[in-house]
């Protein structure tokens, strides 16, 4: 996996939270460029980099824990009592005393919770790479269902242009006395159904511009042009070859396995109560002087054992709930293994249904064409009925929606399976 372009686009991330409001130039984006924009722009990515940043901060407290700690003490008291009329006045002095204190032996506790922690910035590094990968195919998702409500747009605005000119035939027809007025009625109507189905595709491409504007992080009226279109590119692999390849390389299944780690230390670290602590520990003090001096300080280094044999039950319950939770988490590795399974293999499915779809119905759009024409051409030589004009027309526009639903269809269902195979780009791009 090439991470050094990941790691710089998490950079900008981490940096660019926020993003200018003002409308810029018209962005000409392609699929790479709109996954490039998301990663540096969108809130999303940084906030879960973050997590690195609170993974070592944990670390750095575990390893601090096992390592030597020391304190200043020292305390002055001045005491004023009164007891049947006589007073009484003391001064307290405690000198000053500075202690170290080494963890020797813990029972395995403070190790357990050093390896934990080291494996909590591996799972954040491996989130972080997992949110790079799912924004990836948002973006990617939201790229294609762009494209396609473009071209739904664009169908139908074809077949309300074919409505308009068949409109201007039945008029003309009708003033020449060859077609009754119902025609032209019929004819008027379908033309309006379609002009509102039009606005309706319209406001569709809209509400998916601004869908993939808002991954983008880019303000919602700034002008987008995206510059790639649909490119069929073959997929070889076969399911059971995604499937392995998921189960090895999915970085929320490692994640599963980290944290199943984590909780088995976390036992390891329960049953630490269990045995006795061993701190190694240096102190001095001074009496009569602000600073210690050669006549006027001690020193005391010393060995101090700790072993608490009897706490109510507190460790063993301690101990129970910690095996709980790698009950829990081992259950969790299975369970998220089959959700992937499932939906890669349902997901892999869908792809190669749309690629089949391709040939049935490209070949549909040319037999709608070629009868679009001929119901066009003996109804203007007076053979025909407005039915079959109807008819062949909306047989077109659903053969091309169909053809263009069966190649967007394809494109997100490839993006699926990538992303639940692991893919985050660069491997395809290797």
């Amino acid at each position: 996996m090439n991470r050094k372009k990941i790691t710089a686009c998490l950079i900008a991330a981490m940096g660019v939270l926020t993003v200018s409001s003002s409308v810029g130039q018209c962005a000409e984006l392609s699929i790479d460029d709109a996954v490039a924009m998301a990663i540096e722009r969108n809130p999303e990515v940084a906030i879960t980099a973050y997590g690195e940043k609170t993974a070592k901060a944990r670390l750095k407290k575990a390893r601090a824990a096992n390592s030597f700690s020391g304190s200043l003490s020292a305390n002055a008291s001045k005491t004023y009592a009164k007891t049947e009329g006589i007073s009484h006045e003391s001064n307290t002095f405690v000198a000053p005393r500075i202690s170290l204190s080494l963890p020797v032996y813990t029972g395995g506790k403070n190790e357990a919770n050093i390896e934990s922690g080291e494996l909590g910035i591996e799972i954040a590094k491996l989130n972080t790479l997992r949110q790079y990968e799912t924004m990836r195919y948002n973006v990617i998702k939201a790229y294609y269902d762009v494209l396609e409500a473009e071209e739904a747009v664009k169908i139908q605005q074809d077949e309300v242009d074919k409505y308009q000119k068949h409109l201007t035939n039945t008029e003309q027809l009708f003033s020449a006395g060859s077609k009754a007025k119902i025609d032209v009625l019929r004819s008027s109507v379908e033309l309006t159904n379609s002009q509102q189905s039009l606005v309706s595709k319209q406001s569709d491409y809209s509400n998916k511009l601004n869908k993939l504007r808002n991954y983008l992080y880019m303000d919602q009226h700034e002008p987008v042009v995206l510059t790639d279109k649909f490119v069929y590119n073959v997929f070889e692999p076969t399911v059971d070859d995604c499937v392995s390849y998921a189960m090895k390389n999915r970085k929320d299944l490692m994640v599963d396995e980290y944290t199943l780690k984590q909780k088995e230390l976390a036992v390891k670290a329960a049953k630490a109560g269990y045995k006795p602590t061993v701190n190694l520990s240096a102190s001095t003090n001074w009496d009569h002087s602000v600073l210690p001096d050669g006549d006027n300080h001690n020193v005391t280094v010393g060995v101090s054992a700790n072993w608490n044999f009897f706490d109510s039950g507190v460790t063993a319950g301690e101990v129970e709930e910690a095996e709980i939770e790698v009950e829990k988490a081992r259950l969790t590795v299975n369970k998220d293994k089959n959700s992937v399974e499932l939906d890669l293999r349902s997901n892999y499915n869908s792809m190669r249904e749309a690629e089949k779809n391709f040939s049935a119905t490209k070949n549909a759009v040319k037999k709608a064409e070629e009868e679009y024409f001929i119901a066009t051409e003996k109804y203007r030589a007076g053979e025909g009925i407005m039915l079959d004009i109807i008819d062949a027309q909306t047989s077109l526009s659903t053969a091309r929606q169909n053809y263009m639903t069966a190649q967007y269809n394809y494109a997100r269902y490839k993006a699926a399976v990538e992303n639940g195979m692991g893919l985050d780009g660069y491997e395809l791009e290797g």
